[in-house]
């Protein structure tokens, strides 16, 4: 097949910062050009018009066209006659579109359309219980009726995107996929180090846990808390940045164990997953986050949220726990558990590997989304 993705984010150096979704869109576009199939992928927001080959997947970066009050629909035009051409000209036959700010909205493409349902920003301002602006909702909401068809990446995303957004639409199940072959299994450095990665960010429970470390050091002074990632600025205080809003609420004791190592580059962040001996996820708002997916390929036991999407990922006290980040003392027990316990680390560690290389390699997923394309067009 000749299929397109359009996005805002994509893992390259050409191409900016990217997230969870830009990695799962590399991983699923580099699969099918494994199997032979062509892949383009549309990067809008980028500094120029460019377009450049990334191991046999071909870039187009658009820069977003500016017009006071207009930039908005000039962009989505742009878009559009890229996605056109793309379908003419190059043969394409099918356009996977993430959902996050209704990209789709206002772009007819003379190809199927899927909407991929990563987390909306509908879907994150629901869950962190925050008002969510009028017109990213508008677009949102109307990409998602507007889409031939819709995926997933979790049963919990599929559901709450079709409330949030007053609908009944049929979708299909198909969560993100992982590299195994290069997050491998690692044994950690020592016996005593937490890791949280991933964007410092209210929502993904980070204020939570600086009270979470609090507990766990009290009872071992031994155990250090690692945190890399970009930091963000905290909407509910409007500080410039979530580390700055966490420190105070480290005891001062606690706080001697913490090491801030910032936003770490995508190709160095296997060397602080193999490090650790825990990972942990107290996210509050997530759709099917690859990080999760990373620290279970390396079989590292996990403590994280137990909201939503995480039992479709792991099984509690199977291939990690499951606990209320709220729930300061129970999750830190969890943590001191593993910390304490090297068969347990293993144990859970080995189940969370098996369960990555029966269902989350990407190609397991890459299989199940050519099916359902084939289907769509």
């Amino acid at each position: 097949m000749n299929i397109a993705f359009l996005t805002s984010e994509y893992p390259h150096l050409r191409t900016g910062t990217s997230g969870g979704i830009g990695t799962s869109i590399k991983n699923l576009a580099s699969s099918f050009v494994k199997n032979n199939h062509k892949v383009h992928v549309v990067v809008i927001g980028q500094k120029e018009d460019a377009a450049f080959s990334d191991n046999g997947i071909t870039i187009h970066q658009l820069k977003n066209r500016k017009w006071k009050g207009l930039s908005w629909w000039l962009t989505a035009k742009k878009i559009e006659k890229k996605i056109n051409q793309l379908c003419q000209e190059e043969g394409v036959e099918l356009v996977e579109v993430q959902d996050y700010l209704g990209i789709l909205a206002f772009v007819s493409c003379p190809c199927k359309t899927v909407l991929k349902l990563h987390g909306s920003d509908t879907y994150f301002c629901h869950l962190d219980q925050r008002p969510v602006k009028w017109w990213n909702k508008f677009q949102e909401q109307r990409a998602f009726k507007k889409a031939d068809a819709i995926v997933a990446v979790s049963q919990f995303a599929g559901d709450l995107s079709n409330l949030i957004f007053s609908s009944n639409r049929l979708f299909e199940v198909i969560g993100n996929g992982i590299d195994s072959h290069q997050f491998v299994p690692a044994p950690p450095n020592s016996n005593n180090t937490i890791l949280y990665f991933g964007t410092l960010i209210r929502k993904k429970g980070l204020l939570e846990l600086a009270a979470i470390f609090n507990e766990v050091y009290a009872q071992d002074p031994t155990a250090v808390l690692i945190l890399a990632g970009r930091d963000t600025a905290d909407i509910a205080t409007g500080a410039t940045s979530t580390w700055e809003v966490m420190q105070p609420l480290f005891t001062e004791q606690a706080r001697q164990n913490v090491r801030y190592k910032g936003e770490i580059p995508y190709s160095e962040i296997k060397k602080e997953i193999a490090a650790a001996t825990v990972c942990v996820f107290p996210s509050f708002a997530e759709a099917f986050p690859m990080s999760w997916l990373e620290a279970m390929a390396m079989e590292k036991p996990i403590v994280a949220s137990n909201i939503g999407w995480a039992s479709e990922m792991i099984t509690h006290e199977k291939e990690g726990f499951l606990i209320d980040p709220k729930n300061h003392k129970v999750f830190a027990a969890a943590l001191l558990r593993l910390l304490q316990d090297p068969n347990l680390q293993k144990e859970i560690g080995t189940n969370a590997r098996i369960k990555i290389e029966k269902a989350f390699t990407n190609e397991i997923i890459a299989q199940k989304t050519m099916e359902f394309y084939k289907k769509i067009v």
